[in-house]
């Protein structure tokens, strides 16, 4: 359709973007790329190579290849040495591409004797668990709520995003910091520290940590339920139609939180903790050994935030970790690596 087609090429001028930004800052000309490997999600993977995504759109979310492939640069347009060859890693299974697969080879959870949990967050979530005995996985839908996108005034992580909150347990105040100044909300010259962008909002980090200090505080309850000023203690609460809102800055826009937020919150948080639990049901294990936090955002919340709110499982804090960027590093190895390519083709297979 004439949708497919604009959109495949929105991808390929993105990737063509990046490459022309990435040869310049290392001062080589794309012509002399010989190899390229790309991981990207299932919907990228079949807009880049032209391929008709719309079975991935509806059950049972057939990919039309789950197998690595190896194209010629020229048939994706890409513009690097004309023998040029593109190599994308294998999928997984419908929803859990290419770059779930690049997760698996820089974490190598089929290697460790651990029982390993890994949680790569993004607008969907990919979920690992295993070890040496075997790995299982699935997808879940996050997206919206932890990215922000159906929060009253969330956003990505910018300058000027809400990133950490504290709200003190007795005086029921809440502080914050934003990205793009070091102090904290109530310190002096925050706001002359913020003038240049101002708070603008929530990003995911923020997002997370502001419902489990609401409810570390009291200020909601265990279903949620956001509390009055009178009930709470809590002076920056103030009635917002059938409920009750928190008021977080008043800049030059009012940031607040609102109840529907901590409802939004808890869909995302259900979803995810309840696609664990289904994993940790399908191989019989009640807790699990260590927790790995992929992918950007990941890498940005708090471990301990995160348990108070149950988006993973018990577990000590010394042995949940976060990883960064894995499918990039996982890129990286197939890159460098062919063996690492045959390696990862295997363990697909096996998952």
């Amino acid at each position: 359709s004439a949708g497919q087609s604009e959109m495949t090429a929105a991808v390929r001028d993105g990737l063509d973007h990046l490459i022309h930004q990435m040869t310049e800052e290392c001062g080589v000309a794309p012509s002399q790329i010989v190899d390229v490997v790309v991981v990207c999600n299932p919907i990228m993977h079949h807009l880049y190579l032209g391929i008709d995504p719309v079975e991935l759109g509806q059950a049972p979310f057939t990919p039309a290849t789950s197998a690595a492939v190896s194209v010629e640069a020229r048939d994706v347009g890409l513009p690097v040495h004309p023998r040029a060859k593109i190599y994308l890693l294998p999928a997984i299974a419908s929803h859990v591409g290419g770059d779930a697969a690049a997760v698996v080879l820089s974490l190598a959870p089929q290697d460790t004797g651990a029982l390993t949990l890994i949680v790569d967050i993004g607008t969907n979530a990919e979920i690992f668990l295993g070890n040496k005995e075997g790995v299982v996985a699935t997808s879940c839908p996050t997206g919206p709520a932890l990215e922000g996108a159906v929060i009253t005034h969330g956003q990505r992580a910018a300058q000027g995003a809400i990133e950490t909150v504290r709200i003190d347990p007795t005086t029921k105040i809440i502080r914050f910091k934003v990205i793009g100044s070091n102090l904290w909300s109530d310190d002096p010259g925050f706001a002359e520290s913020v003038v240049d962008f101002g708070v603008t909002g929530l990003c995911g980090s923020g997002v997370i940590e502001m419902v489990a200090e609401l409810r570390m505080a009291g200020i909601i309850d265990h279903t949620g339920l956001m509390g009055s000023p009178e009930q709470t203690g809590c002076a920056q609460c103030f009635a917002d139609g059938r409920t009750f809102s928190v008021s977080i800055y008043r800049g030059d826009q009012h940031i607040i939180f609102t109840n529907n937020d901590v409802r939004e919150v808890q869909m995302a948080k259900a979803a995810l903790y309840a696609s664990i639990r289904l994993l940790m049901n399908s191989i019989g294990a009640n807790t699990v050994d260590r927790i790995v936090l992929a992918g950007s955002f990941g890498s940005h919340i708090s471990a301990q935030h995160a348990l108070v709110l149950g988006l993973i499982p018990d577990c000590k804090l010394k042995d949940i970790t976060a990883v960064g960027n894995a499918a990039g590093d996982g890129a990286c190895l197939a890159l460098l690596d062919v063996s690492a390519r045959r390696k990862i083709e295997a363990v697909a297979q096996q998952i």
